[in-house]
């Protein structure tokens, strides 16, 4: 699979060893920005205040199915339901909301590990198999709780 991952920090830079290990073509761009054509996956990793930045130095966003790996650390773009929502208005693709809550700096240390660790994510119906794929390459255990959007009286 190709994955071109937005942002090179912990998250981005680990998550990139991870899937290449696993044998994915993974196209790393900063912050900056970069041409995502071709890719069948972009996973955006940047602080959550960087997110309109980083995508607006992007090429080649077409409607990919997106995983938004974004943590947040200060107050959000108020017009949009969440992280994820803001990177579907500008990508268009299938959306997952995925390894943000688990800690990047371990990433090193999930193969030694007893029992496969467990990594909970969103997703829209489009973007689940992909998910759920990446994040068994990624070495944990893939826990659905849900679709992005809340359903009736949530």
């Amino acid at each position: 699979m190709k994955i071109t991952i937005i942002g090179r920090g912990r998250v981005g830079g680990g998550l990139a060893q991870l899937w290449g290990a696993a044998g994915h073509q993974v196209t790393g761009l900063g912050r900056d920005g970069g041409d995502a054509s071709g890719a069948d996956v972009v996973a955006v990793a940047v602080p959550g205040q960087l997110i309109e930045q980083a995508l607006a130095g992007t090429t080649g966003l077409a409607g990919q199915v997106t995983i938004d790996c974004c943590n947040l650390y200060t107050q959000r773009d108020e017009r949009f339901l969440s992280l994820s929502h803001q990177i579907k208005a500008t990508i268009g693709g299938p959306t997952a909301k995925s390894f943000s809550t688990n800690f990047a700096a371990l990433y090193e240390q999930i193969a030694a590990q007893r029992a496969r660790l467990s990594n909970f994510f969103a997703a829209e119906p489009a973007a689940r198999e992909t998910a759920e794929r990446l994040i068994r390459d990624a070495g944990y255990g893939p826990v659905f709780v849900g679709d992005l959007d809340p359903g009736p009286g949530s």
